[in-house]
């Protein structure tokens, strides 16, 4: 039977979901729908049994893999913030966010299965990132590191056009060059009409 999603785990199942979960994703991404339940046990170093008893079907662990990604990607801006100032915390979110597309575009045939079978890991997903990402910008507008005319949505819709051309592990170079253009495009304008224009808010 598949762990109760409602029960807390003992902290030694939860590791072995973990394990499973980040191995689900290197293997789907590696070798797709062919890819075998023990590839993906003997990568998290766990035994196929342990893998059944979490996750009795291909499409449960699909889905809960891709469903553990926007998770990790969404959790993580507590202590983002907790850690750095806000700009900071924003640009490094967003190199985790092309991580995110990474593995997404990399599981796309598993993840093709999944819908096919009736279930959809993307309900939620739009969402719950574009909250994160909202969280990130209003606290970088308060501390006065960004502007306040781009929302979110603008932003949301900036990295997606990254990811949607420059997600791929090859294009990682080009991925980051244009997330620090978008960023750049974030922080206030020079001011015009000075020698040389100055920084700061218009």
């Amino acid at each position: 039977m598949a762990a109760d999603a409602g029960r807390p785990l003992r902290a030694d199942a939860q590791r072995n979901r973990d394990k499973i979960l980040a191995a689900a994703v290197r293997v789907f991404t590696e070798q797709g729908l062919e890819a075998h339940f023990e590839r993906i046990a003997k990568e998290a170093g766990v035994g196929t049994g342990t893998l059944y008893r979490n996750f009795p079907t291909r499409e449960a662990l699909i889905e809960a893999a891709y469903r553990n990604e926007v998770a990790r990607l969404c959790d993580c801006v507590p202590t983002l913030l907790e850690t750095l100032p806000p700009y900071e915390a924003l640009r490094a979110w967003t190199r985790r966010f092309i991580d995110y597309a990474t593995a997404k575009m990399g599981m796309a045939d598993a993840m093709r299965a999944v819908l096919a079978a009736g279930a959809n890991p993307y309900a939620d997903s739009r969402r719950m990132i574009q909250d994160a990402l909202t969280s990130l910008m209003e606290a970088c507008t308060a501390a006065g590191a960004i502007r306040s005319d781009i929302s979110s949505t603008d932003m949301f819709a900036a990295l997606a056009g990254i990811a949607l051309t420059s997600a791929g592990p090859e294009q990682r170079a080009q991925a980051e060059r244009l997330l620090d253009l978008t960023l750049d495009g974030l922080r206030f304008p020079l001011v015009q009409g000075g020698a040389g224009g100055t920084g700061g808010p218009s």
